[in-house]
């Protein structure tokens, strides 16, 4: 058994209102597109997560929120205070608590600290911009056993400025129709091992 980790930093934010806390700064209308974007990349690539544990600031909540409704995501968004300003530890700490019947959850929050936890557990991505996402398969059975040495499979990674939906309905349209072809194949082999 694996669980699977989904890696997201908050969409571009607005620098408009030089008078608003860090905390409180909004995205921009880019990085609402964005946040909409990824909501849709997790439709398409079937990775609606059953948990969401996103930052308070208003920029990652606001990320978290699109993705929510884009998704039609009907788990649980819980927003968790140590992860503005979050290093790799707080993000483990607040995933080793999480039940292990659990086994999709996307965490939102913020650089440098997530792009940390994404090169500890996966080691090869060197940057996480602003909207992009990190799908990992992760080799643990039990949330609880989570660490820093933990290793983590990148499986896909997707940038907002790169994502072409088109295409990933044509590569997930293929990876079913490859998979069904093979069940067939598997099912007929079967058969025939039946009648001997």
């Amino acid at each position: 058994m694996t669980k699977t980790l989904l890696i997201l930093r908050h969409a571009k934010s607005s620098w408009k209102n030089e008078k608003l806390k860090d905390l409180d700064r909004p995205l921009k209308r880019r990085g609402e597109e964005a946040a909409n974007l990824i909501g849709k990349v997790l439709v398409k690539a079937e990775l609606v997560p059953q948990v969401i544990l996103s930052s308070p600031a208003q920029r990652a909540k606001q990320t978290a929120e699109l993705v929510v409704e884009e998704s039609k995501f009907k788990g649980e968004l819980k927003f968790v205070e140590s992860f503005y300003m979050g290093e790799p530890e707080n993000y483990i700490k607040e995933l080793k608590n999480l039940p292990d019947e659990i086994e999709r959850v996307m965490i939102v929050g913020h650089n440098p600290g997530l792009e940390a936890l994404l090169q500890l557990l996966d080691g090869k991505v060197d940057s996480l911009p602003t909207g992009a996402l990190a799908y990992l398969v992760l080799d643990i059975k039990h949330w609880a056993d989570l660490t820093k040495a933990t290793v983590g499979e990148l499986i896909s990674f997707w940038e907002p400025d790169e994502i072409k939906l088109e295409e990933m309905e044509e590569k997930m349209g293929k990876d079913k129709k490859d998979k069904k072809d093979k069940k067939e194949k598997k099912e007929k082999k079967d058969k025939k091992k039946d009648k001997k």
